[in-house]
């Protein structure tokens, strides 16, 4: 059974970095697009960032594009999403997924799986 859990989360002031991470079990992460995803309160939930597996080609929500870069880590079977210059409106649950395909859309709708329980990021001074 695949599982994709995300760590890293945590209260940072605006302007902070935070690394998130999203380890795998039960499967190879190289070999499928990843996303990352944010829901913050109240807001529906929405793509971030997500990395293609052939060419490590990369998309970004527009307000992350410059702050935010995603990268794979193969031997350890991550991908990574690091956070610069954050704000408080970078505010939200964040969580991993397999897409179908990573594209500059990224709807929430079209992953495979169940969503995990994610990573609280709170940016705040």
């Amino acid at each position: 059974q695949v599982q994709l859990v995300e760590s890293g989360g945590g209260l940072v002031q605006p302007g902070g970095s935070l690394r998130l991470s999203c380890a795998a079990s039960g499967l190879t992460m190289n070999n499928y697009d990843i996303g990352w995803f944010h829901q913050a309160p109240g807001k529906e939930r929405e793509g971030v960032s997500c990395i293609r597996p052939s060419n490590g080609g990369t998309y970004y929500a527009d307000s992350m594009k410059g702050r935010f870069t995603i990268s794979r880590d193969n031997a350890k079977n991550t991908v990574a999403l690091q956070m610069n210059s954050l704000k408080p409106e970078d505010t939200a649950v964040y969580y991993c997924a397999v897409m179908e395909q990573c594209r500059a859309t990224m709807s929430p709708e079209k992953i495979f799986g169940s969503w995990g329980q994610g990573t609280q990021v709170t940016v705040s001074s």
